[in-house]
């Protein structure tokens, strides 16, 4: 158990068809209270990191983080850099231990796509981590990364050479899926990731988790979204909680920050252990 690379979490979750929490933090409190859920629910866990967070934080500091907290850890959890266009950030953390990177080259030509995505295959194989790919924005902006215009689908042959040719470990396609918070109830296409795996079996990524609805998410997990990525449910959760104890502490005007960091600690485990138990990877870890 312990860290384990990314598709040693996943080839177990495609398999049995259950999805794995992937879910951006953005400090300490976030990064240890996922991990605590991650262990309350005997669930493996991927966290992931922003361009922005990496930067902001610095990888030194964020790496030295994770591995105090991983220390010893009982569940199988692993370290993703999501969106990341930048080839130099990648390189950054993949030699400071991020076990695997998402490579966002969506905005480029399909061609021009798969010949740096198979570079950075190649360079992460070096520190024995894995790679996610993607020849298709997700609608929405994400941490200053994305577009809000829609999403346009390639078609199935594109795909497959991509993922031939590339050896990408994990596929994000677009499904009509967003990022940030939806307007509206998505129109998914459910049957493009069943095409995707039953032409190339492999784990496909979910992005725009936050929001969907729980029928939505067991449908995609059962045609192989094995990685459900979260991020703006955890943001929401972490404003908000501190937000209502900020209130509650202005008008008993009591003021003691250990109160509101456990408090918040307390809601962003329930909300992760929530997801957990809904994709089905509580009591998973083994």
């Amino acid at each position: 158990m312990s860290v384990v690379p990314l598709n040693e979490i996943l080839s177990d979750a495609f398999k049995e068809r259950y999805g794995v929490p992937a879910i951006n933090v953005f400090n300490d409190l976030t990064l240890e209270a996922v991990l605590a859920a991650a262990v309350e629910k005997s669930s493996p866990l991927i966290v992931q990191t922003s361009v922005k967070t990496v930067k902001s934080i610095g990888s030194d500091v964020l790496y030295t983080m994770w591995t105090s907290m991983t220390a010893g850890i009982e569940v199988p959890v692993t370290l993703h850099l999501d969106h990341c266009p930048e080839r130099a950030v990648i390189t950054e953390c993949l030699r400071q231990g991020w076990n695997s990177v998402l490579f966002d080259a969506s905005k480029l030509p399909v061609a021009e796509n798969m010949r740096q995505t198979v570079e950075v295959v190649a360079e992460a194989r070096g520190y024995g981590a894995q790679v996610e790919g993607e020849i298709e924005s997700i609608t929405g902006v994400e941490d200053g990364v994305g577009s809000d215009r829609a999403a346009e689908q390639q078609a199935l042959d594109v795909t497959l050479e991509f993922l031939r040719t590339t050896g990408v470990d994990v596929f994000a396609p677009a499904i009509g899926n967003a990022h940030g918070s939806y307007k509206q109830a998505p129109e998914l296409d459910f049957q493009r990731v069943s095409d995707i795996v039953e032409a190339y079996p492999m784990p496909i990524a979910l992005h725009g988790g936050s929001g969907l609805s729980d029928e939505q998410f067991r449908d995609l997990i059962s045609r192989g979204c094995a990685k459900v990525n979260i991020s703006t449910a955890l943001k929401e959760k972490f404003m908000k909680s501190s937000l209502e104890f900020l209130e509650s502490a202005a008008e008993k005007q009591k003021w003691d920050p250990p109160s509101l960091f456990r408090s918040v600690r307390e809601d962003v485990i329930g909300m992760t252990g929530s997801l957990m138990t809904l994709f089905g990877s509580a009591g998973r870890a083994r």
